[in-house]
């Protein structure tokens, strides 16, 4: 499926570390959309990953999906059903959950900012986050395959590394 067949408000989902912010980042750099980390709506800018007021993060969330044209990355279950409702595509990256740990460990010891990190913000390795990822992962997979199942519009899952960075290849994009 080419990417256009997406449309121009495409929703990134799958576990944490999986690769979403580096896509969104990718899939907006060649479609010419903005792109939306949900990670930095959800958190305080210049934080150890302080997450903001609910209230304040819904408004900022649904003042972004009210645009035309978006990719945006991230789960946030609670502002799932009218970001699916306003999505025209959606890409589910299904990674196994030890990638994910490798992935958070090797973004947390690596210099400079990451794609979709928090303004000021600096990763480390959290015992919390590694709880949260080996003990999520699992299940967050079920839950995102049996959701790709109910998506009216077109959808694209990738399943592990390989088939990503085939995507890459196949659709032209580049991560950085």
């Amino acid at each position: 499926m080419p990417l256009t067949a997406l449309g121009q408000r495409i929703c990134i989902i799958g576990p944490s570390n999986s690769g979403k912010s580096t896509l969104a980042q990718a899939i907006g750099r060649v479609r010419e959309l903005p792109v939306v980390h949900l990670d930095r709506l959800y958190h305080l800018p210049g934080t150890d990953w302080q997450p903001r007021a609910t209230a304040d993060f819904v408004a900022l969330h649904d003042a972004a999906i009210a645009g035309e044209r978006w990719v945006i990355d991230g789960n946030y279950a609670i502002c799932q059903p009218q970001r699916l409702a306003r999505a025209t595509g959606v890409i589910l990256l299904d990674v196994p959950t030890l990638t994910s740990l490798r992935r958070y460990v090797l973004r947390c010891w690596s210099a400079g900012n990451r794609v979709g990190g928090l303004d000021g913000g600096r990763d480390s390795v959290k015992w919390a986050m590694l709880r949260h990822i080996a003990g999520t992962t699992r299940a967050n997979r079920r839950r995102y395959a049996a959701l790709a199942g109910t998506l009216a519009v077109p959808h694209i899952r990738l399943a592990g590394p390989r088939a990503i960075a085939a995507f890459y290849r196949r659709t032209g994009l580049t991560p950085r």
